[in-house]
């Protein structure tokens, strides 16, 4: 599937950006222009199902298929959230950027019987302006309008198109590509455990200090510091 993209900046490098699930490339409103005025040309997907991209079928596989579909190959950098963090470690070989940064990569979601699972991420489709706000404190006011559009607009069957990889381990062995990991604090995906796993098979490990899962919304400023030496 080619997927709907939007692009900031007209510099030599290019950077690819990949939300995560119930988003789409307005996530990356702050990141994309920052990126441009860093001499990047910063490209942002809608995944399937997400923004203004085609519906369909939905697994792991067919995210990341779809960002080798759209996307160039060859650029100086790439980084993923989340779901976008996992499309993105199954597409790097295949993109092969110089650098990737994955953003709380969503290698570690909980089993479904622990509380937590397709059906439950489904039921977000139904989040008010409130609830919004009070699961994300910090926030700047646009964030949380853009995220009522983006859950609107969002196919939820996303969410059980990716049943199997609640309470699978989908950490990569090793790094394709020189590769910065950013995590949250505390990360509810990656314990410090896995952390240090992923610093001993090569990734480099990072923690946003206070920074809640949407780590470049929650602390802007924290997150491109996070990305020191690596844009």
């Amino acid at each position: 599937m080619r997927l709907h993209t939007t692009t900031w900046g007209e510099g030599d490098r290019v950077a690819l950006l990949v939300h995560g699930i119930m988003a789409d490339h307005r996530t990356w409103r702050r990141v994309g222009p920052e990126l441009a005025e860093r001499g990047y040309r910063a490209i942002a997907v809608d995944l399937r199902g997400h923004g203004a991209s085609a519906r369909g079928e939905y697994s792991q596989q067919l995210f990341a298929d779809d960002l080798v579909e759209t996307l160039p190959v060859g650029t100086e950098l790439a980084i993923g959230h989340s779901l976008g963090g996992l499309a993105l470690s199954l597409a790097v070989e295949r993109l092969a950027p110089r650098r990737a940064v994955y953003c709380d990569p969503a290698w570690r979601i909980a089993a479904a019987d622990e509380g937590f699972g397709p059906q439950q991420f489904a039921e977000a489709k139904a989040l008010r302006r409130d609830q919004i706000v009070a699961m994300n404190p910090r926030w700047e006011a646009a964030d949380v309008e853009i995220e009522l559009e983006t859950v609107r607009v969002w196919d939820e069957g996303t969410a059980f198109g990716i049943a199997d990889a609640f309470g699978a381990d989908l950490r990569p062995a090793k790094p394709a590509v020189p590769s910065l990991v950013t995590l949250a604090d505390p990360s509810l995906l990656i314990s410090p455990k896995d952390a240090a796993e992923l610093a001993a098979r090569g990734f480099e490990v990072r923690t946003v200090r206070g920074a809640g899962h949407t780590i470049h919304r929650d602390d802007f400023d924290g997150f491109m510091s996070s990305l020191d030496g690596w844009i």
